[in-house]
C-alpha cells in the first residue's frame, strides 16, 4: 500500500501525549496518528451505514412500538434485580 504525508495541527498537550506515547510504545508518531485516523474512520463509517440501515427500515415501516420497547427493559431489569437478591 502507498501513503502519503499530510500535515496536521496539533495542540500543544495533545502533541506531548502523542510524543510520550510513541516513546513509550517504540513506534513513530506517523504510525501512531495514521492508525488513530483509521479507527476513527471505521467508527465513523460504522455509525454512518447504521444510521442509513435505520433509516431505510424506518422508511419501509420496519418500527419497534416504544411501549413494547419499554416493556422488554422493565421485564430485563426486574430480572437482573430479582437474581441479585
Amino acid at each position: 500500500m502507498t501513503s502519503t504525508t499530510m500535515t496536521v495541527r496539533l495542540d500543544d498537550q495533545l502533541k506531548s501525549r502523542l510524543d510520550k506515547l510513541a516513546e513509550f510504545t517504540h513506534r513513530s508518531r506517523s504510525f501512531l496518528a495514521a492508525e488513530a485516523i483509521s479507527e476513527y474512520l471505521k467508527t465513523q463509517e460504522w455509525q454512518i451505514n447504521e444510521i442509513k440501515k435505520g433509516i431505510k427500515e424506518a422508511n419501509a415501516g420496519q418500527l419497534v412500538d416504544h411501549r413494547n420497547i419499554v416493556k422488554q427493559w422493565e421485564k430485563k431489569r426486574a430480572n437482573s434485580m430479582d437474581k441479585r437478591r
